[in-house]
C-alpha cells in the first residue's frame, strides 16, 4: 500500500502547529517560575522551548520534502492561569501527552511505508515519552517512586 501523502502532510502540519505552541508555551512558562527552584526549572522551560522549535522545523522539512506547504498557524495554547509551579508542570504533561499523540497518529500513517519518516516518528515517540516521564518525576513528593496515572497508563 503507498504513502498517502496529503494525510502525512496534514499530520505533518498538525504536529508542526504543536510544536510552535510548545515554543510560545514553554517561553511563557519559563517566565512565570517563581521561589527558591526558579532557576533551574526557568533553564529547563526554555531548553523545553529550544526543543520544540528544533521539532517543529524537522517537522515543515519533513512537510517540504514530501512537496506539502508548512503550516503558519500554531496549535492550541492550553494555559489555567494558576501560577502554581505544579500546575504548571500538570499543564505541560497534558501538552506532551498531545504531542505523543500526534506522532503516534504519525506513526500509523507511515509505518511500512517510509523508512524515514518512521524512523521519525518512532524518534520523536521516544523523546515525548521521556518527557512525559520526567515531568512526571518533577510532579512526584521526594521518596515517590510510583509512576502517576496521569503519565503513563502502565499495567
Amino acid at each position: 500500500m503507498a504513502l498517502n501523502t496529503k494525510k502525512v502532510i496534514n499530520q505533518l502540519n498538525r504536529i508542526l502547529e504543536c510544536e510552535l505552541a510548545g515554543v510560545v508555551r514553554y517561553t511563557h512558562y519559563s517566565m512565570m517560575i517563581f521561589g527558591y527552584s526558579r532557576i533551574p526549572i526557568v533553564k529547563w522551560f526554555q531548553d523545553e522551548a529550544t526543543e520544540s522549535l528544533a521539532h517543529a522545523q524537522e517537522a515543515g522539512e519533513m512537510v517540504t520534502r514530501l512537496g506539502g506547504h508548512p503550516s503558519l498557524g500554531i496549535g492550541p495554547l492550553l494555559e489555567t492561569h494558576e501560577h502554581d509551579i505544579g500546575q504548571i508542570l500538570r499543564e505541560t504533561l497534558q501538552a506532551e501527552h498531545n504531542a505523543l499523540a500526534l506522532y503516534n497518529q504519525l506513526l500509523k500513517l507511515v509505518a511500512g511505508k517510509s523508512v524515514a519518516l518512521e524512523e521519525y516518528a518512532r524518534d520523536l515517540i521516544s523523546q515525548e515519552e521521556a518527557h512525559i516521564d520526567e515531568i512526571d518525576k518533577m510532579l512526584r513528593k521526594p521518596g515517590e517512586t510510583t509512576i502517576s496515572k496521569e503519565a503513563r497508563d502502565l499495567d
